[in-house]
């Protein structure tokens, strides 16, 4: 291994950079000394072949030396100091774009792993190198896996296919992109992939002498043509035969293309004259030609694909590109390096990055590292569709794209500022499905006061939410800030306490601290726009509040002279404020609670009230109803029926007979079911009033079902 990268990186590099490798090995191989990896092997063992991966890809020589040096800051003494003051500041930001982060508490695994991969996204915005340092580390990794626990190959392997696998597909590099693959189905799906190794090579050597006959045939046409280039057969990645067997139900007998013939030649125009005299000498199959090279990829992905039934019967792919669409298929980023004299390349790279730069703008508004994990995993595994601008422009958008997709696609303020969209010069709705090949032109207003919360559920790009979010974040930060406080003061009081009592600085510190808020108004605002949820902070606030005043008392919540009310009797105590809760309404004859609150005296609710499942056993108190009630009460019955009209005249003629009176009413109709629901709080003098109402309703002829609710 030590003389295998030693010979790679003189052949590769010369004078100083040559230099930069040997002392970065050097320097490595001491600080690693006496280490062992789970093999058994010497650890520097690890550095080396991810070096002589990086090589191999053709990466500079700063890349060879960080990838030689990418877990001495980890795992020896080694400083950032010593790394600096040795290999300079370029070498050193490299190594820490990949060192995981240390010396945070982190809740759980998952976020660790969430925050490692922001973390080394933010790294990549700066510095490409960082992500295939990275993807070199993880496929060396991947291939010394058994000797690690069955549990740690399973853990390891899934994250490499949810992460590591689409991100070097995303980078065009498909080496390492299909080898990752197909080592996490050897870990993940151990006996399909002995069967698919065994089969698959019976298969392919069974299909030898077909095709060689069709690559021979092949070469005749291009020298016919007077094209030169280069032919051959080749046997696509294990994993990939895998998902078209799984996703698309079928045997490995049905999957014709388990050997692809490639074409690779000088010229564009060579890509499609031999595209032609192919289906002039072999029958091309329906709905399977695909140009990739007037439509790329997102990943920059160039080829014209066609698949074709021979004179034999047989089906066969075949891929035709250029020499420098082969080469940046194979190596995609990474040939901005291994090819960097071609200024094509250069182009690619800028395109390839975009995605990068576009993920970092809109990283930001994720509220924390597990929703970026998750919106980036959406990111790389949505399959796309391509569609155009009306100057003829390639946009590439998930599957099941709308118009608002597209239109935040071209930029934000073109999507805030959307009021329609055209599909083939026809107006569609902004939640219509784009089909590729669509021609989509966008309608805007300057007078449009920006997104609508409805639009959240209409967009499928994960570029898009994300935007839309942050209109509402910045645009909207006063209004949010004032609906966020209001909500939180509501929830609290539903609960039984004041905001301001739960809001001191050293429970808003704590909160903060908690949550990563910077400011009071901050954390309104987010709660108004939904990045937080009310019970996020009120909660977290209410624990803090509860360990600063434990209850050892029931009087202690209790302040002032307090009176009676008439209809309840508290257990053992007289002279007590008593009110109802709103949100249960209880009414005589109900199993009843009581809730203390501190200086509001006792709430009393349902027994089987919601709002009262987590609350702590201690502020509860035993109540009943006295002998001596008084007064009406108020109650919430639901009517649902056919029609909101024939409900609220039901309603109201059973009031009447029964000599009731009726509070409020609030009807809806469901749109999709038709059916209509009308929401009732009845005055009435207790349970049996209410249970003879019930009974009453239940027999009118338009009503479908009755029952009491808690609001």
């Amino acid at each position: 291994m030590y003389s295998e990268i030693l010979e790679s990186i003189e052949k590769t590099y010369k004078d100083k950079d040559l230099e930069l490798c040997l002392k970065a090995y050097d320097f490595a191989k001491k600080a690693h000394e006496n280490q062992k990896r789970a093999s058994g092997e010497e650890y520097f063992t690890h550095p080396c072949a991810v070096a002589k991966i990086l090589v191999d890809l053709g990466l500079d020589a700063a890349t060879v030396a960080a990838a030689f040096l990418h877990d001495v800051i980890e795992d020896t003494p080694v400083s950032e100091g010593d790394i600096k003051k040795e290999f300079g500041e370029e070498v050193l930001e490299l190594v820490l774009g990949v060192t995981k982060l240390e010396k945070i508490e982190f809740t759980s695994k998952e976020e660790e792993q969430a925050e490692n991969f922001r973390k080394i996204f933010v790294a990549m915005a700066k510095d490409i190198r960082v992500i295939i340092i990275k993807l070199a580390d993880r496929l060396h990794n991947m291939r010394s896996l058994n000797y690690l626990s069955e549990e740690r190959q399973q853990r390891m392997a899934r994250e490499t296919l949810e992460i590591f696998a689409p991100l070097a597909g995303r980078l065009g590099i498909s080496q390492i992109k299909c080898e990752l693959e197909d080592l996490c189905l050897k870990y993940l799906e151990p006996d399909f992939y002995e069967y698919l190794s065994t089969n698959i090579e019976e298969r392919v050597k069974e299909g030898t002498g077909l095709i060689e006959h069709v690559v021979e045939e092949l070469k005749k046409m291009m020298a016919d043509s007077n094209i030169s280039g280069e032919v051959f057969g080749r046997r696509k990645h294990l994993y990939s035969i895998y998902k078209k067997m799984k996703f698309r139900n079928k045997t490995l007998d049905q999957i014709y293309d388990i050997v692809a013939v490639r074409v690779v030649v000088n010229t564009i125009d060579e890509c499609y004259e031999i595209l032609g005299k192919i289906h002039n000498k072999w029958k091309p199959v329906p709905g399977r030609i695909k140009d990739y090279i007037a439509t790329p990829k997102p990943n920059m992905y160039r080829s014209l694909h066609t698949t074709v039934v021979t004179n034999f019967g047989k089906v066969f792919e075949i891929q035709i590109r250029t020499y420098e669409m082969n080469r940046a298929a194979e190596y995609g980023i990474a040939a901005h390096w291994k090819y960097k004299e071609n200024k094509t390349q250069e182009d690619e790279f800028d395109s390839r990055l975009s995605w990068i730069r576009e993920v970092m703008e809109w990283q930001g508004g994720l509220k924390d590292s597990k929703e970026f994990l998750n919106t980036i995993k959406g990111d790389i595994y949505s399959s796309e569709v391509l569609v155009f601008t009306p100057k003829g422009d390639v946009i590439s958008l998930p599957k099941d794209a709308t118009p608002l997709d597209f239109a935040y696609r071209i930029h934000s303020a073109v999507g805030n500022k959307c009021v329609g969209a055209k599909v083939n010069n026809k107006m569609v709705p902004l939640s219509y499905t784009l089909q590729a090949g669509d021609v989509v032109e966008v309608i805007t207003s300057q007078n449009s006061k920006g997104p609508s919360w409805d639009w959240l559920k209409i967009v499928k790009s994960s570029s898009a939410r994300v935007k839309i979010k942050q209109f509402f974040k910045h645009e909207m930060k006063e209004e949010n800030g004032k609906t966020g406080k209001a909500m939180l003061e509501a929830e609290a009081k539903r609960r039984g306490y004041n905001l301001s009592d739960l809001m001191t600085d050293e429970a808003y510190s704590k909160v903060a601290e908690k949550l990563s808020f910077s400011s009071m108004e901050e954390m309104y605002a987010s709660v108004g726009y939904g990045a937080v949820s009310v019970n996020q902070v009120l909660l977290k606030l209410i624990d803090i509040y509860r360990k600063k005043q434990p209850v050892s008392d029931v009087n202690k919540f209790f302040v002032g002279k307090q009176q009676s009310a008439s209809g309840v009797k508290v257990k053992g105590m007289e002279g007590i404020l008593v009110r109802f809760g709103g949100c249960c309404n209880p009414v005589p004859g109900d199993d009843v609670i009581g809730f203390i609150s501190r200086g509001h005296g006792v709430t009393i609710h349902r027994a089987d009230c919601p709002n009262l499942k987590h609350v702590e056993d201690d502020r509860l108190i035993e109540v009943s109803w006295s002998n001596s009630l008084g007064g009406a009460y108020n109650a919430n019955i639901k009517v649902i029926g056919d029609n909101q009209t024939e409900i609220l005249s039901a309603v109201v003629a059973a009031v009447a007979q029964q000599k009731l009176s009726i509070v409020s009413t609030n009807g809806r109709t469901d749109a999709k079911t038709k059916q209509a629901s009308v929401d009732f709080c009845i005055r009435l003098n207790g349970k049996d009033e209410l249970e003879a109402l019930i009974k009453k309703l239940k027999q009118c002829p338009n009503v479908s079902d009755v029952y009491r609710t808690a609001t």
